[in-house]
Parts: C-alpha cells; sequence; structure tokens
C-alpha cells in the first residue's frame, strides 16, 4: 500500500473511534430512555450502525497493522510496477487516462487510483511504454496503449 493510503485508513479509523463510536453511544442511550426496547426502532437502528462500525474498526485495525507502506518515488524503470502511475489511450476510442496502481484497500477509480487486483492492472504490470495490453470489459475485450510509466 502506498503511504497515502494508509494515512486515509488511519484517519477513517481515528475518526470511527474518535467520533463515531461515542455518537452511537449516545444514541443507544437516548433510545433506551425512551422505554420499550422491543418495539424500539431508533435503538435498534443505533445497535445496528454500531455493529457495522466495530467490524469496520476491526477490520481497519487488521489493516494498518499488516500493512507493508511501498513509496512509489524509490521505484524507477519503464516497466509497470505496483505504485507506477500509467498514462493509457483506449485504442478504440482515443480517451486516454492516467492510473496509478495501488493496493485493493486504496483503491478508488474516481480519483484514479487503480487496485493492485483488478483485471486492468493485471493485464499492465511488468509491461513497457508502447506496449499494448488487451482487458476484459461486461462490452468486449478493450485495448489500450501504455503511453508513459512514471514513478513518485
Amino acid at each position: 500500500m502506498t503511504g497515502p493510503g494508509l494515512q486515509r485508513l488511519e484517519e477513517e479509523l481515528r475518526k470511527l473511534k474518535s467520533e463515531e463510536r461515542p455518537a452511537i453511544i449516545r444514541a443507544i442511550a437516548e433510545a433506551r430512555s425512551h422505554g420499550d426496547l422491543s418495539e424500539n426502532a431508533e435503538y435498534h437502528a443505533a445497535r445496528e450502525r454500531q455493529s457495522f462500525t466495530e467490524g469496520r474498526i476491526l477490520e481497519l485495525e487488521e489493516i494498518v497493522s499488516s500493512a507493508e507502506v511501498i513509496d512509489p518515488a524509490s521505484l524507477s524503470g519503464d516497466q509497470v510496477k505496483f505504485g507506477a502511475r500509467v498514462h493509457l489511450v483506449d485504442e478504440e476510442t482515443d480517451k486516454e487516462v492516467t492510473y496509478q496502481i495501488v493496493g485493493v484497500y486504496e483503491a478508488d477509480i474516481k480519483q484514479g487510483l487503480l487496485s493492485i487486483s483488478s483485471p486492468l492492472a493485471k493485464s499492465l504490470i511488468g509491461k513497457s511504454v508502447g506496449d499494448s495490453v488487451s482487458v476484459p470489459a461486461p462490452g468486449g475485450d478493450r485495448t489500450y496503449e501504455i503511453l508513459a510509466v512514471t514513478y513518485g
């Protein structure tokens, strides 16, 4: 995982523990004060939110504790590797896109962060500038040409 990706997960974990967890505890206490818990929708909703939040906290603690941070700036070369920023052109539509290949937990395609486990990233790994890759897609295979590979 990259450093910024780890920081985002640590921030989410901090927020869940310091803000969300206390808010849920207050909501449960307030709902309990309303009486009969068997028909109390507020209470059941707060308990469900608590269950989800505690599960996410455990998941994030596990990810953060076992994360291996790789600094893309320390990498170089013309081959695509983890952390690379890859500039591609769709050979059919001539649309250009740039993605950075990142860890599974930090991927966000809207921000150009492509999961290492995605079909596109898997097909790009080990390729170089000028290579074409074919990627299976729901509407049929897409072919991309690698225009540039940068690190950092």
